[in-house]
């Protein structure tokens, strides 16, 4: 499995498609917490927000790097579409930390603030959880299910639109509501984690859904 991330990263790598997501990424994020100077539960909550479309952007130009013959001799090697798909799940997780990583410094960069544990703690929940729900959408979206890209794309940003404007229904936009009216980091931690939970089962039954259609189209 991690040789199977090592290529799929180096792949992306050398085609470059990762450089309109992360770009995107540390743009919104300095737009965002610039000169910001509040608390920092509601920042982490922008990092959040930015975090969603760009690992669904991520994951989608990762599941369209190769043609399908070429997915194919992957399968094969790799000894399972499963196996093939776990490690394209893993491969935009890993890029994610990466990002959320950034996404605790920059804003105390860009802002003034003098961050707790409990702090970082928060943020790193609520990125990665808007990272796994971005994971799915872009899971769902991509090539695998969908062979006209056009309908791939439509479909992720309805979803994108879902879950950050579902009112009362969709996990990111409570937590995003929650995060603006909780000053207190370490009484928003046991919610997160609960919505971290929530969007790590999402995730799996995102790749689950992939992999059951992906397989049909093969």
């Amino acid at each position: 499995m991690i040789a199977l991330i090592r290529y799929m990263s180096t792949a992306l790598l050398l085609s470059q498609r990762y450089l309109a997501p992360l770009l995107l990424f540390f743009a919104l994020v300095a737009v965002l917490t610039s000169s910001d100077a509040g608390p920092l539960p509601a920042t982490y909550g922008s990092v959040a927000a930015a975090m969603l479309p760009c690992s669904a952007w991520l994951t989608m130009a990762l599941t369209g790097l190769e043609n399908q013959p070429h997915r194919s001799i992957v399968v094969v090697n790799a000894g399972s579409h499963f196996r093939v798909l776990l490690a394209m799940v893993g491969t935009a997780a890993v890029w994610c930390l990466l990002l959320a990583a950034a996404g605790l410094v920059l804003p105390l960069m860009f802002g003034t603030h003098r961050p707790g544990l409990a702090d970082l703690a928060l943020g790193a929940e609520v990125q990665l959880t808007s990272a796994f729900t971005g994971i799915t959408i872009g899971l769902v979206s991509s090539r695998l299910v969908f062979r006209r890209q056009g309908y791939a794309l439509v479909l992720a940003l309805v979803l994108l639109l879902a879950v950050l404007l579902g009112k009362g229904v969709s996990p990111i936009n409570i937590m995003l509501t929650r995060l603006q009216n909780a000053p207190d980091p370490a009484n928003a931690l046991m919610p997160t984690s609960a919505l971290l939970a929530f969007a790590a089962g999402l995730l799996a039954v995102g790749a689950a859904i992939t992999q059951a259609i992906s397989r049909r189209n093969a």
